[in-house]
């Protein structure tokens, strides 16, 4: 069995003492492929070189992220776009919105992440939205700009059925599933019951969002098995066709050989 993870920062300093071992051993767990979403500025080389490192296995994405929207936004932004014209990338992001902590920036944010979106129409790349109390803001955004151009993934996917239901309605976008999906309270469980594998792909998010039964340590791609374990059970499927599907949803989504 072969596994995409959709969404891991390997090239986070979390990871300076054991990166090379940790990619490793995803692969021996059978996360063969790795998908890292850019953070900010300071992020893109460290997560080029890792994509060089191990070239058959880390494929980059170039954006900013919402929580990385500050007075330098627009400075930052043009650097961010440098990269995404002028490098190889398998998406824009991680972008989106967040209100969760902090929304001071909130317009510079939805402008932003409206920049992105239509650099990613331009380029004809799949966007990866990150979207952490801020639904309605997204949908507005994604709304005005959905076109048959526009595909992507909703990052670490938390919402409800309806805004399950409203994601696939725009035709070309993904529901991230996590760690989440594992946390006993998280009700998660109960709403992909009812959304079909073939709307699903699967994600770490690594360091953060640790399944259960590794919570509270750090994350990283080789637990995406625990979410995919959880995944078979609630579908009522073999782990080998959790697998099989997954990983042909983001091999298309992602355009990945």
């Amino acid at each position: 069995m072969q596994f995409v993870d959709t969404h891991t920062h390997l090239f986070s300093p979390s990871f300076d003492e054991d990166r090379t071992e940790i990619v490793q051993r995803a692969i021996k767990a059978g996360v063969e492929t790795m998908l890292l979403p850019n953070i900010d500025v300071e992020s893109i080389e460290p997560m080029y070189n890792l994509c060089a490192q191990f070239p058959q296995n880390c494929f980059p994405m170039m954006g900013l992220h919402p929580g990385s929207v500050d007075e330098n936004w627009e400075e930052n932004l043009e650097i961010i776009r440098t990269n995404l014209f002028e490098r190889k990338n398998c998406a824009v992001g991680e972008i989106g919105m967040d209100l969760y902590w902090d929304k001071t920036f909130v317009n510079e944010q939805a402008e932003a992440f409206r920049r992105q979106v239509n650099w990613a129409k331009e380029l004809n790349l799949p966007i990866v939205i990150h979207a952490r109390e801020a639904f309605d803001e997204i949908f507005a955004i994604v709304d005005e700009l959905n076109d048959e151009r526009l595909t992507g993934v909703f990052h670490c996917f938390t919402g409800t059925l309806e805004q399950a239901k409203k994601i696939q309605n725009y035709g070309g976008f993904k529901l991230g599933i996590g760690g989440v999906l594992t946390y006993k309270k998280a009700g998660l469980d109960e709403i992909l019951k009812d959304v079909e594998l073939s709307e699903l792909i699967l994600e770490t998010d690594s360091p953060y969002l640790p399944p259960t039964p590794h919570r509270g340590k750090r994350n990283e791609s080789a637990y995406l098995l625990h979410i995919a374990e959880k995944l078979a059970d609630v579908k009522g499927v073999s782990l080998s066709e959790v697998a099989k599907i997954t990983s042909k949803n983001a091999n298309k989504l992602f355009k990945l050989s």
